[in-house]
């Protein structure tokens, strides 16, 4: 029987928050920080402090987003989790409320079979501090998750969710293993399963239990 795994990309695949190593590069990364963390741990809705985060990144060039993008930091285990959780049966994909700049090339990079996450709009090269998409809003992820299952032919049972913030709740009403990794206190309250460490090959621990 099929299986889907779907995994948050921020802080869960990679090893930080994409956002934060852009707003780096225009030395504004403590101030998107602050926001980043409040949003992460459910003290913001997360559409309004996406919103805020990304007009502070208004007039980076494109070419350095992308640069950035392909030089991000991934999780210990994050390519050996997904190529084991391949091999027993499961679709990977990840959702990310984060942006496509990062996962498409995290995509290749890992094998996953897919990747969700919103667009960074630019004009004439450059960010012009709005964006779009379809994980902008904190039930994004949830209702993603039961379209993919009904596509797949997947239910709560043979669902996996990993992530780590107050956006991945939503997801984890529909799974049956819910992994609260390196995790906010919000999302370890609904988790079945706690990892305090960076690994991710300890997911695949938890499903060959």
């Amino acid at each position: 029987m099929p299986k889907l795994a779907v995994f948050d990309f921020d802080s869960t695949l990679m090893d930080g928050e994409t956002i934060d190593f852009l707003a780096a590069e225009l030395g504004l990364e403590d101030e998107v920080a602050e926001i980043t963390a409040k949003a992460m741990a459910g003290e913001l809705d997360f559409f309004k402090s996406l919103q805020a985060r990304v007009a502070l990144l208004e007039g980076l060039p494109k070419v350095r987003v992308d640069e950035i993008c392909k030089s991000l930091p991934y999780m210990n285990g994050a390519k050996e989790s997904i190529k084991e959780l391949k091999k027993l049966g499961y679709r990977v994909v990840c959702f990310s409320g984060g942006f496509r700049s990062a996962t498409s090339y995290a995509a290749d990079i890992l094998k996953l079979d897919a990747d969700f996450a919103n667009i960074l709009h630019s004009d004439n090269g450059v960010l012009s501090g709005k964006v779009g998409g379809e994980m902008m809003f904190n039930d994004s992820k949830g209702l993603m998750l039961l379209r993919l299952q009904s596509l797949l032919g997947i239910g709560i049972e043979d669902t996996l969710v990993v992530g780590d913030g107050a956006n991945d709740l939503s997801m984890f009403k529909y799974a049956k293993t819910k992994v609260a990794f390196c995790a906010k206190d919000i999302l370890k309250k609904e988790a079945t399963h706690t990892i305090d460490i960076k690994d991710l090959t300890k997911v695949v621990e938890i499903v060959q239990d």
